[in-house]
């Protein structure tokens, strides 16, 4: 018996190209479904790590702001917290492990850089330090590609009326309660807002206090 060799016919070997050419284009599809997931997993990912960093920043130094008045100067004296919409200033103390020691002016405002804009964190020991020590400023970037850094502060306006959110804390001799933040970075995605009660004069607000519904009252009307 002779055995007669067969080839593909044309019609054949273009099925087969075409079903080859759909199986590619569902694997590099799959891929691209897996790549794009994986960088919106970083990205969130990125976004995390920094909220926390910015929350741990203002929850460790912010909350334990000192009411003190820059009285130590032939300048006019001027209470260590300012708050404006776009910018906050105040003094608390570093830990002794930072390598800066001691009471530290906090100067925190948004900072354009060409096309972008980031938070800066300026620091500067806010006592005068003895003769021959060096005096300097640090200056540190807690968060990059930022488009809004937004700031409000809650508490009485003269010490007289009742406690509300007010955009500016100028020229008051008293820490508000609270601060709320609000940040927005350049890709769109909007942290979700942080508001820190400040421990006045070193003193934790009690659980069932007064000052606890206070502030229960100020998150709900927001």
């Amino acid at each position: 018996m002779r055995h007669q060799a067969r080839g593909f016919t044309l019609i054949e070997v273009l099925i087969a190209m075409t079903l080859f050419s759909m199986m590619m284009l569902l694997l590099f599809g799959s891929l691209k479904i897996c790549a794009d997931s994986w960088e919106k997993g970083e990205n969130k990912i990125t976004n995390v790590n920094e909220l926390a960093v910015v929350y741990n920043f203002f929850n460790q130094h912010l909350s334990l702001a000192k009411p003190l008045l820059n009285d130590f100067s032939s300048e006019e004296k001027t209470f260590s917290f300012q708050g404006k919409a776009h910018a906050l200033q105040f003094v608390s103390a570093m830990p002794a492990s930072a390598g800066r020691s001691g009471l530290q002016l906090f100067s925190i405002y948004l900072q354009p850089d060409n096309n972008s804009s980031f938070i800066n964190v300026m620091l500067t020991p806010f006592f005068p330090l003895a003769e021959g020590a060096l005096w300097h400023k640090e200056e540190e970037i807690l968060m990059n590609h930022v488009s809004d850094f937004s700031l409000a502060y809650f508490g009485s306006e003269d010490g007289i009326n009742p406690d509300s959110w007010q955009d500016e804390w100028l020229s008051k001799d008293s820490l508000p309660r609270l601060v709320k933040i609000n940040i927005q970075s350049e890709n769109g995605a909007v942290f979700p807002e942080m508001i820190i009660e400040l421990k006045i004069e070193g003193k934790t607000t009690a659980n069932n206090s007064p000052e606890t519904e206070t502030i229960n009252n100020a998150r709900s009307v927001q």
